[in-house]
């Protein structure tokens, strides 16, 4: 027999939200894995006494990790989404009849809490994967990648004060036919300051740049359908972005040229979990970034009762200073040189004991002075012969060229390299170099793709952040509920827990102290 089924609503119903979510739903198994209580005394000093009351924090972070979860990045498209979803309303706690918060509650919100707070959570679930054995803590793989801006090219302006503007186009800029037909988009606003908008680069830099955007118009115009496009050249050096003056002009080999952010990643490699995010500047070096990243992911590693000993990254990260630097913290770098790195010159021997090379011929060039690389900001080391010990070389024009004597510079940091390079070199070297691409690379992916970090959805290089950490945790939040529970290879877990109860106990041996020492009646002395 055909069944025919009618609707019509209720007047009254019995329904029980916790009751239809399944208890094997990962929102329900996120809800009880993860207590965000301590948001409460973290944010409460970012409130007033009175006042009509605020979005309960635990909730909005709870909004913020669906949207990254879900790879929504629009606050009013979030809001839709929640609404929609009972497994979600109750891993917020909302019911059926409670109506959810504005969408731009979570923007305000969002922009009040300082980025201490979003690291504080982030550091909060990376002691969940700590505990479970998911983090080893020995070696960690770091790299970075452009992440777009939400501002556009086409509202550049230029770093020319307007009375000088004519003058600065001749000595920056050779316009193509084509840049007349060029779009440019008046921003809304100018959030820059006056530092911004004033061209700081040197005129060598500004030579460069000209003599780039000439090879750039002649290799535009030769494109296919070039007239019909319009091009130009743009540097960080004279052009910034009024909509968003934190982002920075940043391209990588077969990409286009756009506004980005740069963030910097480290990973654990024992089950890839994500140990440190940062927002950085799109325009600065890997290489300048390290220090920064090894004090902040070291300390943090500590206080888990983790040890870091290796440093995987790739040759972006390379220079003498960084190795020294790991070097002093007691870590071992697996960071290829640069191809531009050389011992010496070619056939010259380095004898370390007299600190100076032999030439071909058997000659001593000594070692003069330390000296500040003006180009690179790197310390050197100088050597030069006297003009005598080249007298009568048959080598001696194709080894001086037009000057008198030999000269040369090295890097300060020789023996910092070479040990570099043999680790890297060596089978362990080899395992590094395979076990950071199938570690850092994938992360990165999943973040980008599937965990809305495809693009920056705020303004400004501090909410950046923010959006960086979010969807941090809500990835180590995943693979945390994923993980089947087993022991860390290093012990990880035990060592953790044995370290916090330790400095439970010597907290409280140090109150009791205190508390004696203080309350103790002094005895009077007998006459």
């Amino acid at each position: 027999m055909q069944g025919k089924k009618g609707y019509q609503e209720k007047l009254f119903a019995s329904f029980q939200l916790s009751e239809r979510i399944p208890n094997n739903n990962f929102y329900r198994r996120l809800k009880g894995a993860v207590d965000l209580d301590f948001l409460y005394p973290l944010t409460k000093r970012h409130y007033r006494e009175s006042g009509r009351k605020s979005i309960d924090p635990v909730i909005f972070f709870k909004l913020c990790l669906v949207g990254y979860l879900e790879n929504i990045t629009g606050d009013r498209k979030l809001i839709d989404h929640c609404s929609m979803r009972l497994d979600i309303l109750f891993f917020i706690g909302y019911d059926l009849d409670d109506e959810l918060p504005w969408h731009s509650t979570i923007s305000r919100t969002r922009q009040l809490f300082p980025g201490s707070v979003f690291e504080e959570v982030f550091t909060n679930v990376l002691g969940l994967c700590v505990e479970k054995g998911m983090v080893s803590g020995h070696t960690q793989a770091i790299d970075s990648a452009p992440v777009k801006a939400n501002a556009s090219m086409d509202t550049l302006e230029l770093k020319v004060p307007e009375e000088d503007l004519d003058e600065h186009l001749r000595k920056v800029r050779a316009i193509s036919s084509m840049d007349k037909e060029t779009p440019h988009r008046k921003s809304k606003g100018d959030r820059s300051d006056e530092g911004q908008r004033g061209i700081t680069a040197s005129k060598k830099e500004l030579d460069a740049i000209k003599g780039r955007n000439r090879k750039w118009a002649k290799d535009q115009d030769k494109r296919p359908g070039a007239g019909n496009k319009g091009s130009k050249y743009t540097s960080n050096k004279t052009h910034y972005s009024p909509t968003d003056p934190d982002a920075r002009i940043s391209v990588k080999p077969g990409k286009a040229r756009k506004l980005n952010y740069l963030s910097q990643l480290s990973v654990d490699t024992a089950h890839h979990v994500i140990t440190d995010i940062r927002a950085y500047n799109a325009d600065g070096k890997d290489n300048q970034q390290l220090p920064d990243i090894v004090k902040r992911l070291q300390a943090r590693l500590w206080r888990q009762g983790l040890i870091w000993e290796n440093c995987v990254a790739d040759t972006g990260y390379s220079s003498g200073e960084n190795y020294a630097m790991l070097e002093q913290r007691g870590l071992k770098s697996f960071i290829p040189p640069h191809g531009t790195y050389k011992v010496g010159p070619e056939g010259f021997t380095y004898i370390k004991e007299e600190d100076h090379y032999l030439c071909p011929r058997g000659k001593a060039i000594p070692f003069r002075k330390v000296f500040l690389d003006s180009r690179t900001k790197t310390k050197k080391k100088a050597y030069r012969a006297s003009s005598k010990i080249c007298k009568g070389c048959p080598l001696r024009e194709g080894c001086l060229g037009k000057v008198n004597e030999k000269q040369f510079s090295v890097t300060y940091h020789r023996d910092e390299y070479e040990r570099n390079i043999q680790r890297v070199e060596s089978p362990q070297g080899r395992y590094m170099k395979g076990k950071r691409q199938g570690t850092v690379e994938p992360v990165f992916g999943t973040l980008t793709q599937f965990m809305g970090l495809r693009k920056i959805n705020t303004i400004g290089l501090a909410q950046a952040n923010k959006v960086m950490h979010l969807s941090a945790i809500a990835y180590n939040l995943k693979k945390y509920l994923k993980f089947e529970q087993g022991g860390s290879k290093s012990g990880a877990g035990v060592l953790a827990l044995a370290k916090r109860t330790f400095r439970l106990l010597f907290g409280a041996y140090i109150k009791h102290q205190n508390w004696s020492t203080t309350s103790r009646p002094t005895r009077k002395k007998a006459p």
